[in-house]
């Protein structure tokens, strides 16, 4: 399974404690065997996991066949009300997993701070563009890049970094002991592969210039307002109303790769022998999911399907007129580079030629696997 576990520490307690009682609980602790502090931070977690929790309305509650229950919340990507229903749930709870929807390939914007996110989010540089390409080919390296455009377009109008229901997440995940977190979300570069190959060649024009010219204002009352769908993924199906099969890629398989992970978090727990327990007995987990509140429907419609994700993880060979367009491609720049250097003199280019950083450059170009 796909996902990074957190070691995670004990929650400190609601109420407010003095010097002496926090001395008290420290010669406790050091007296105390490593079984005994098992045993102390899972009866901790029992005791605060709520029987019937006061959910917000955005959470959804699905179960398995084994008893294992998953609290799904539903979140908007730019809400400061959705923070608060993540770290609200999961303190309800006390959960055994949490899954968010993010992949690796994201995974750094959990542990970055609100500061250094707004500013990632709202540059795009060449370099963003070159290594986005290097990751995934140059067709979907640049959709990848589109789409970060319309997420920094939101971070501008907004002056909030995506995410931050994410790193609550993985903050308050931290603070229930024996609690895992896990990557639910399938590989940004397998999805944009295949959300390319889903297109013909003028879709995705029509899709890059409608992401292009994105400037609409979006407030903070707009963003609330979404939180019965994604924001992000609302503004993406206006334009791509027209494609399904783009949207099929983008969010309908994601929502079989979603339940997937989740159902495959949703198992029962063998309970460990210190706690006393007879060996192999199990108990139902308890799973709390955050992902974007257009997810919510497909998860729920999937959830007591038999799931594949198999077909899910692979990528279609090129069609021939994108193999068309990309020899067009790849010939258009060479063709500009002679052109170039055909008007700057032959001592001028054999100069630029002798240069590493250009020869490194025109042998990655001629050699790209596009």
């Amino acid at each position: 399974m796909q996902g990074e576990p957190q070691d995670a520490g004990p929650r400190p307690p609601a109420a407010a404690v003095s010097e002496d009682e926090l001395q008290n609980m420290s010669d406790v602790h050091q007296n105390l065997s490593d079984a005994d502090a098992f045993k102390l931070l899972w009866e901790m977690k029992m005791q605060k996991r709520q029987g019937k929790p006061n959910l917000p309305d955005t959470v959804t509650e699905l179960g398995t066949e084994d008893g294992c229950k998953v609290y799904l919340v539903g979140t908007a990507h730019f809400s400061e009300s959705s923070r608060k229903d993540v770290v609200k749930t999961i303190q309800e709870v006390q959960p055994d997993v949490v899954v968010v929807e993010l992949c690796q390939y994201r995974v750094s914007m959990l542990k970055m701070d609100e500061k250094t996110l707004l500013k990632e989010a709202r540059e795009i540089n060449l370099d963003k563009l070159q290594q986005a390409i290097k990751q995934n080919g140059v067709m979907s390296g640049l959709m990848q890049m589109l789409l970060l455009k319309v997420s920094a377009h939101i971070t501008e109008q907004l002056g909030m970094a995506p995410g931050g229901e994410f790193r609550e997440a993985f903050k308050e995940a931290g603070k229930v002991p024996f609690c895992k977190f896990h990557l639910g979300d399938r590989p940004i570069p397998i999805t944009f592969k295949r959300a390319i190959a889903a297109l013909s060649f003028w879709q995705k024009v029509k899709l890059a210039w409608g992401l292009c010219f994105l400037s609409d204002p979006i407030s903070k009352d707009d963003v609330e307002k979404c939180k019965q769908k994604d924001l992000l993924e609302q503004m993406m199906s206006e334009m791509i109303g027209e494609f399904p099969d783009l949207h099929r890629t983008i969010v309908a398989e994601r929502d079989v790769y979603l339940a997937y992970m989740l159902k495959q978090a949703a198992k029962p727990l063998e309970l460990p022998l210190a706690l006393g327990s007879e060996p192999n007995q199990q108990m139902p987990s308890v799973v709390v999911g955050v992902v974007g509140m257009g997810h919510v429907p497909g998860i729920e419609k999937n959830w007591n399907n038999l799931l594949n994700i198999h077909e899910l993880m692979s990528v279609p060979p090129p069609s021939l007129a994108t193999k068309v367009f990309k020899f067009a491609l790849k010939t258009t720049i060479m063709g500009l580079l002679g052109y170039g250097c055909y008007r700057m003199g032959k001592g001028t280019v054999q100069l630029m030629l002798s240069r590493p950083l250009i020869q490194n450059y025109l042998h990655k170009l001629t050699n790209q696997k596009f």
